[in-house]
């Protein structure tokens, strides 16, 4: 032993002052006693354990309890932010803890399960990476054509391919009711595609029409899923490409160019007729407001020679004779207005020229 053990008189907190009784004013207090604590542990330890006081318990009673406090503490685990904890209970579901510290009867009565449930999980129909294909080569996609030929509603081949993004949302339900998550969601993605499709002709699925395309099968994907109880949610599907055959896309090509054509000529006659028929809408219009002039003219007139007749009448029946004599003046006026006269006199003497040619006095008058 040590000079320094010896010192303090061979135990190893050393001897108090005044004999060692630790009642003194000495350096500092009595140490505890580590027989008497493992002696009351053990004899706590007797209470649970048959066979009394055999000295060769001690031990293994210690050794059990420690067993027994590390066995309960096992039940303690940990969900993350990320994460849905399930409780299994002797391979029976029995309910989904949040995130957090939670607690469960420690195995092998129950198990816990804490699948990722915000990963974002995809599924490729129709095509495959090179890399999920088996090649070595990166960087390029293998065609699925038995995913991704699909026929249309006017009886045409589409070849289409797309990806279907999921994620958990009942982590109880994903484990327990499905037994394929991926093979599941792919049928039913690949099923509701084909429903979409059938439904569809291959102009808008070409062109315009694939956003509602995707919409209508995430509908239809998430209700068979919803069906099945699986605890996914379908959060998009997006097409990747859509074509005909490769067989027959030349020939497609050549139908869309004459279909382009056919909208263009039709958007010119179109064009001609917006210029053309709102000029003849315009002529049309304004042969009718000529009409309808001539009309109120004709109407106006009309009534004006009335109203002069019947004024004329009235002085007729006051003066006949008179107004007799005064309308035969004012036709012979007009009457013979444009009429060649000459005036010849019975009973002229000699010297007297008998005639007078009033249209050649006038032309002399208006030369002169």
């Amino acid at each position: 032993m040590s000079d320094d053990f010896q010192q303090r008189g061979g135990s190893p907190w050393g001897t108090p002052p005044g004999g060692g009784n630790g009642n003194g004013s000495g350096r500092g207090p009595t140490p505890p006693d580590i027989d008497k604590i493992i002696r009351e542990i053990q004899n706590k330890i007797k209470n649970f354990l048959p066979g009394g006081s055999a000295s060769g318990s001690k031990p293994i009673g210690l050794i059990l309890l420690i067993l027994v406090f590390v066995w309960i503490a096992s039940g303690l685990y940990r969900v993350l932010p990320d994460e849905q904890g399930v409780v299994i209970r002797f391979g029976k579901f029995i309910k989904t803890t949040q995130p957090g510290l939670n607690y469960h009867i420690p195995f092998p009565v129950e198990t816990v399960e804490t699948p990722k449930v915000t990963k974002v999980n995809r599924i490729d129909i129709g095509f495959r990476s090179e890399r999920d294909s088996g090649f070595s080569s990166g960087g390029g996609v293998a065609d699925v054509p038995q995913e991704s030929l699909m026929l249309t509603g006017d009886e045409n081949i589409v070849n289409i391919d797309f990806s279907v993004f999921w994620v958990i949302k009942d982590a109880g339900k994903f484990l327990f009711k499905i037994q394929d998550p991926e093979g599941t969601v792919k049928a039913a993605a690949e099923t509701a595609m084909r429903e979409v499709i059938a439904k569809s002709k291959i102009q808008p699925i070409l062109t315009e029409g694939r956003s509602v395309i995707e919409i209508e099968t995430q509908e239809i994907i998430q209700s068979i899923l919803d069906d099945y109880e699986s605890g996914i949610q379908i959060t998009q599907v997006q097409s990747q490409k859509v074509d005909p055959p490769d067989q027959v896309i030349n020939a497609f090509r050549d139908v869309q160019a004459a279909r382009a054509d056919m909208e263009r000529s039709k958007n010119e006659a179109e064009a001609y007729a917006n210029d053309v028929i709102p000029r003849a809408r315009g002529e049309a219009a304004k042969i009718l407001q000529a009409a309808e002039a001539y009309k109120k003219q004709v109407v106006a007139k009309a009534e004006g020679e009335a109203s002069r007749f019947i004024s004329i009448y009235n002085e007729y029946a006051k003066a006949k004779e008179v107004t007799q004599e005064r309308m035969y003046l004012e036709t012979m006026e007009k009457v013979l207005a444009g009429i060649e006269k000459v005036i010849i006199e019975k009973n002229v003497g000699s010297g007297v020229v008998p005639y007078l040619p009033l249209p050649e006095l006038n032309k002399k008058g208006s030369s002169n």
